[in-house]
Parts: structure tokens; sequence; C-alpha cells
């Protein structure tokens, strides 16, 4: 059985940091086929960060997706965290992502994390 398993949210100030762990089991999965994504209240779920180390425009230059390999875990380190990066994040695995003109453009996950809490305040 898959089970993936966030850890790391918590309630930070702005220009602050966070590290997000996503620990897999049941399975090894490849890492540019995890990602990582969130969901702020009333807004829809969106790509963070996976793939092939693509980034969403609103991360670039603030968070960088790792992995270890050994641990079976995904990492999201997000620095310079702003208010609008509140929201719930989910760890994503076996996914397929398509892409635009190089740049990400849908998912199709089959494992979801339960999430874990992210609060910046101002």
């Amino acid at each position: 059985q898959v089970q993936l398993v966030e850890s790391g949210g918590g309630s930070v100030q702005a220009g602050g940091s966070l590290r997000l762990s996503c620990a897999a089991s049941g399975r090894t999965f490849s890492s540019d086929t995890m990602g990582w994504f969130r969901q702020a209240p009333g807004k829809e779920r969106e790509f963070v960060a996976g793939g092939s180390r693509d980034y969403a425009d609103s991360a670039k230059g603030r968070f960088t997706i790792s992995r270890d390999s050994a641990k079976n875990t995904l990492y999201l380190h997000m620095n310079s965290l702003k208010p609008e990066d509140t929201a719930a994040y989910y760890c994503a695995a076996d996914c397929s992502f398509a892409y635009f003109r190089g740049r990400y453009y849908s998912h199709n996950c089959a494992y979801w994390g339960q999430g874990t809490q992210v609060t910046v305040s101002s």
C-alpha cells in the first residue's frame, strides 16, 4: 500500500523559511514522477514544483525541490516566504506531467498525501 506522508508545515513570518518533507512508503518513485502542489482557501489546487525540476513562476528563485533516494523522501525547501504562500501543501507521486513550450502545463497523479499546512504572516 502506497502512502505519502507530508510534514514540516507550520507558521512563519514573512521572509522566513520552511522545509517540507514527503516520506513515501510502499513503493519507490523516481523524482521526475513526484511533485508538490498547494491549495489556498477558496482556490483550486495548483502546481508548485516537480517533474523535471520545474517550478511555478510563484516559486521560482525561492523554492527548491530535492530528493533523498535512500530515504525515499521528497523535500520542498521554501525561502523568502510570503503571505500569499499560505496554503495546504500536498505531495503527489506516480505523476505524469504535460509540458507546453517547455513549461509545466498539467498533471495526472495517482497518489496524494494528506497535506501539511503552511501559514505565513506579514
